[in-house]
């Protein structure tokens, strides 16, 4: 079994200190605003969103072209291109910001790591003919996330034969046997449970409270729980009210070893972060 997770990820130029753990905003641009009228408009949207979640403490800036909610519609991979590379260069041009995008298309990767982006992240966990080998030959750190199915099926009644977290372990285990043997070096990994992907209330929650079993891989963890309808159902709140329940399952996540939070809420969560660290720390200093 495999040691401490490593403590630094060297993202294209920039190197992400995680010795403490670290807030990745979501920026969006999936809206049909991106085809050619809206453009220009698009991107400095695109833009000043990132530039207020810098602000307010982000050290990473996840950029998505394609929905992955149960039911949206497919995106052709030169869609997708469209509507990602050119915020990927604006971003780290203007912003000189660390990029990660959100993509599981094996041409998005390549065009985006050209572009300057620092880190790619896949919810299909590098599935797709050819994103192994993409991933592999951008340099870049890669997150690889717990989901089985495709997104349009994964919330049909999921089921796992063992304990969650001990089905998401070996899953996660078995796809970093394939990344390794595509090239995909060991200390360029980073690994999502995957809250909410083919996943029910009960199953994220004990995920969750056992994040220690995945700790074990020795990989920096990253959660995404914003508000997702883990919160909607626990805590019966429309998507806008779900902040605070949020905020707590941000606290939960650090302390269970999360490193990386990606969220929608970036000053708040920085916040709620940096104080659970901060009592976590004081824990340590005085061992």
């Amino acid at each position: 079994m495999h040691n401490s997770a490593p403590t630094s990820l060297q993202c294209g130029r920039h190197r992400l200190d995680l010795s403490f753990p670290r807030v990745m905003g979501i920026l969006n641009v999936t809206p049909d605003s991106f085809s050619d009228g809206g453009r220009h408009v698009a991107l400095d949207d695109a833009l000043r969103r990132a530039e207020q979640m810098l602000a307010e403490g982000a050290a990473i800036i996840d950029v998505g072209g394609e929905s992955t909610r149960p039911g949206a519609d497919p995106v052709s991979a030169q869609q997708e291109i469209d509507r990602v590379v050119p915020v990927v260069e604006a971003l780290v041009r203007e912003l000189d910001a660390l990029v990660s995008v959100d993509t599981s298309t094996p041409e998005v990767m390549h065009e985006s790591a050209l572009a300057g982006a620092g880190m790619l992240n896949d919810v299909r966990n590098l599935r797709r003919e050819g994103a192994l080998r993409a991933a592999a030959t951008s340099g870049l750190p890669v997150c690889v996330m717990h989901m089985l199915g495709e997104p349009g099926d994964m919330q049909q009644a999921p089921h796992y034969d063992v304990p969650v977290e001990e089905a998401v372990a070996e899953f996660l285990e078995q796809r970093l046997a394939a990344c390794e043997a595509a090239g995909l070096r060991r200390e360029r990994l980073i690994l999502d449970p995957g809250f909410g992907f083919a996943k029910t209330v009960e199953h994220n929650l004990r995920l969750l409270n056992r994040m220690e079993r995945l700790q074990r891989l020795g990989l920096p963890l990253l959660v995404g729980m914003s508000r997702k309808s883990m919160i909607g159902k626990v805590l019966e709140r429309p998507v806008e009210e779900r902040l605070s329940g949020g905020l707590a399952l941000s606290a939960l996540a650090v302390e269970r070893g999360a490193r990386i939070l990606r969220v929608h809420d970036v000053g708040p969560h920085v916040d709620a972060v940096n104080m659970t660290w901060a009592v976590l720390e004081e824990g340590c200093e005085n061992d």
